[in-house]
């Protein structure tokens, strides 16, 4: 059987932006995923319409939005784990009939004219759930799909495929809303998933080995935990994301009442939805040059100041012409945040966490959405949708150009495990749940290269904690100078011995640019000691018959 009939990704030399369609799972997948998508949009615009028919009050219109992203703020972490110690495929499937079951019942209330304020914000709460669980596993499953050299291309592509929906999905639910009822709407939602499923179904995905190392969900939580409270890369993602998106939320939370403003009715709301996915495609075409000329950093805030000025001139009386317009230009801003975000958590994250962190980076974005949608709809209700937008925009330009300055990572770093730590010598195999687990290393390093190593081992800290040390530190002999000792602190002897397997490339070097000071023929002295009660002291009497 080949590598692709086995679901496995075939090497392939770069070969541009849609290098990763060549990959046939690959490609069947996204497609599946557009035409989810795209149902999904038909739903959320159905959803945020039929909700003004319900009630005018600006707080209601922004707690659909909020409805939706609130549990993926709440659920990120622990969907993240699951996506990383669960069969992905069959995970999603389950999620897909979850999201099913949420609009066949959207159907059947429309239907009847049974729909409410508060079941339908109950009923988008109930599909953000499954949006939670979702998100952080299929954007995980993607290393899967594509050679390493393709992945960024393959998290452009995925961009696209959302906003190619975004360009369908918003404009076809306003039109099928206004020609059919709601019913019908929510009807061609359901319709999607069942193409999802059978994608997900058509997917042989290869069977993973059997793990004697495999982690259970609070392990695997509190790993999850320890990763992202020490990865200083990731902290500059989510500071910048958080930033960003809490501003720039605005405009989604109040973009109903903005076309009601305009005269518009459903139909017009979701063209304007549409423009913005086909401005999202014109930017994901044009991305590729815009990258190489301005960098990351440059994409943001090129970005953040085109947001800026949609929200500035959605504030004022537009022409339907011209605000149709600015969601085209929002639409390219969008994608370029998305897609810069995005490959820059992507990129800094290792396989092993790599659910895990999404996860968090998903948990922001989100939150970011909620956070703001309701924080927005608020101040609307109390300085007018106007005063909001600009509000907002004021505040999404300023910092804009204050958080230029806190560059994002670029991601280049080699995060394959090395496999290069030796086993621990043991005398007698060790339960894996035993611990917590010492690790002591002793090294010789000369009074003149103290500084230089311990600026090599203070970078080699920040590795210990991101794989799985929840302590860590450094003493000195009193009575000899010349010998150092670092230290660090493990949960238990499997999480140890995962640590072995985690230890990256990237990390590698580190280490061996650190012992390079150490001084001798041998190399540093590892010791491990494990914890003992007091009653478990045995004797050397006690270890033989």
């Amino acid at each position: 059987m080949s590598k692709e009939a086995a679901g496995e990704p075939v090497p392939l030399k770069p070969a541009g932006s849609f290098a990763p369609l060549r990959q046939s799972v690959f490609a069947v997948l996204w497609a599946a995923t557009i035409l989810g998508n795209t149902g999904s949009f038909i739903r959320d615009v159905a959803s945020s319409w039929i909700v003004t028919d319900l009630s005018a009050s600006p707080a209601a219109v922004a707690m659909i939005q909020a409805a939706g992203t609130l549990p993926i703020f709440l659920l990120a972490i622990p969907a993240g784990v699951l996506s990383d110690i669960l069969d992905r495929r069959k995970f999603l499937i389950a999620i897909q009939v979850l999201l099913g079951s949420v609009s066949a019942t959207l159907v059947v209330l429309s239907h009847f004219g049974l729909l409410t304020v508060n079941l339908l914000v109950g009923l988008t709460f109930i599909g953000g759930i499954g949006a939670a669980l979702m998100a952080p596993t299929w954007q995980a499953i993607v290393p899967e799909l594509v050679p390493k050299q393709d992945l960024k291309s393959a998290v452009a592509l995925n961009s696209l495929g959302i906003n190619i929906a975004r360009s369908i999905g918003p404009a076809l639910g306003g039109l099928m809303l206004a020609g059919f009822g709601a019913a019908v709407t929510y009807g061609a939602d359901v319709l999607s998933y069942v193409f999802v499923i059978a994608a997900l179904l058509w997917w042989k995905r290869a069977p993973q080995a059997d793990d004697a190392l495999s982690e259970h969900f609070f392990g695997a939580f509190r790993a999850g935990l320890r990763y992202t409270r020490s990865s200083r890369e990731l902290h500059v993602v989510l500071l910048r994301a958080a930033i960003f998106f809490a501003f720039a939320s605005a405009v989604w939370a109040l973009l109903p009442l903005v076309a009601r403003g305009l005269n518009g009715g459903a139909g017009f709301y979701g063209i304007l939805l549409g423009a913005v996915g086909a401005g999202a495609i014109i930017g994901a075409l044009v991305l590729p040059t815009l990258r190489q000329r301005l960098g990351a950093d440059g994409l943001l805030l090129m970005s953040a100041i085109a947001t800026a000025a949609v929200m500035g001139c959605l504030a004022l009386p537009l022409p339907k012409w011209l605000a149709l317009l600015a969601m085209l230009l929002l639409g390219t801003a969008w994608i370029i945040a998305l897609t810069t975000f995005n490959g820059a958590a992507q990129a800094i994250l290792p396989n092993w966490v790599r659910g895990r962190g999404l996860a968090v980076y998903l948990m922001v974005f989100n939150g970011a959405m909620a956070g703001g949608s309701l924080g927005w709809g608020c101040v609307a209700g109390v300085v007018g949708i106007p005063t909001a937008l600009l509000i907002s925009a004021a505040g999404l330009f300023v910092a804009a150009i204050v958080l230029k300055r806190i560059t994002l990572p670029a991601g280049e770093a080699d995060l394959t495990p090395s496999l290069h730590w030796p086993e621990p010598l043991t005398v007698d195999a060790i339960e894996h749940d035993r611990g917590p687990v010492l690790i002591l290393i002793e090294y010789r390093i000369a009074l003149s290269d103290r500084p230089k190593f311990l600026e090599g081992l203070k970078r080699l800290s920040q590795a210990r904690l991101r794989d799985g040390a929840y302590g860590w530190g450094i003493t000195e002999d009193a009575a000899d100078p010349e010998k150092i000792v670092e230290w660090f602190m493990v949960e238990s002897w499997a999480e140890h011995l995962r640590q072995h397997h985690r230890v990256s490339n990237a990390d590698a070097d580190v280490q061996r640019d650190t012992m390079k000071y150490h001084i001798g023929p041998e190399g540093p002295v590892v010791r491990h000691f494990l914890a003992m009660e007091l009653g478990s002291v045995r004797s050397a009497s006690d270890k033989a018959p």
